[in-house]
């Protein structure tokens, strides 16, 4: 008897796809929904009806609210850590003011996502501070390969440029309640201090000598 193959993964295939697109729309609605309204502000319910789908949708995909927003800080800071992880092409300068400006702009457009990120959501969060964290991490290797051409520093160094991307956060946290400097002005800002910060490094280790632009006040 000749019995032909059934092609039994393709409908499941199908499916998972489907179900992928499904997830990544609710989260782009939700990024929306999010971008300047905090957690407590939304119920499920507010969520469903301006989404205009049925709750049991979400809590099929994310199984609570909390899953959800999750989910969706997650997506919205993955562009900024790729974005940060790239540009190997661009002059150090040019990279760290591109990562800089990006970063602003996320702050700048996604401002409740950005406060829970950087306060670390609701008491201690250890979810919502792995995000944190995870962008810290990618900010200064962007800094650390630009300045000295690799990732891998020594603690000195790394909690130098840790404590630059730290001040970062709560000057951009400042700039966004009150946004009294254009983006371009606080990006130039924050890159002068970051060329301090390299200064300060190489005075305590010189093994870690400041690019030639840090050295000049860029």
């Amino acid at each position: 008897m000749n019995i032909s193959p059934q092609p039994a993964a393709r409908p499941r295939a199908r499916g998972t796809e489907r179900s992928l697109a499904r997830r990544a729309e609710l989260i782009a609605i939700g990024r929306r929904l999010f971008a300047d309204t905090s957690y407590d502000a939304l119920s499920m319910d507010d969520i469903a009806r301006q989404a205009h789908v049925a709750k049991g949708l979400i809590y099929y995909y994310f199984q609570s609210k909390r899953g959800y927003y999750l989910a969706i800080i997650q997506d919205s800071v993955t562009d900024l850590v790729t974005l940060a992880a790239s540009g190997h092409e661009l002059p150090p300068v040019d990279r760290v003011q591109r990562t800089v400006d990006s970063y602003l702009r996320y702050a700048e457009h996604n401002q409740a996502a950005y406060r829970t990120i950087v306060s670390g959501g609701v008491g201690f969060d250890t979810e919502v501070h792995a995000i944190r964290d995870g962008v810290r991490e990618a900010i200064v290797a962007t800094i650390a390969e630009g300045a000295y051409g690799r990732a891998d520093v020594t603690p000195l160094a790394r909690m130098g440029l840790l404590a630059w991307v730290c001040g970062v956060e709560g000057a951009t946290l400042e700039w966004i309640d009150r946004p009294e400097l254009p983006r371009r002005t606080m990006c130039e800002l924050l890159v002068k201090g970051l060329g301090g910060a390299l200064r300060a490094i190489e005075d305590l280790d010189p093994a870690y000598p400041a690019p030639e632009a840090a050295r000049q006040g860029a």
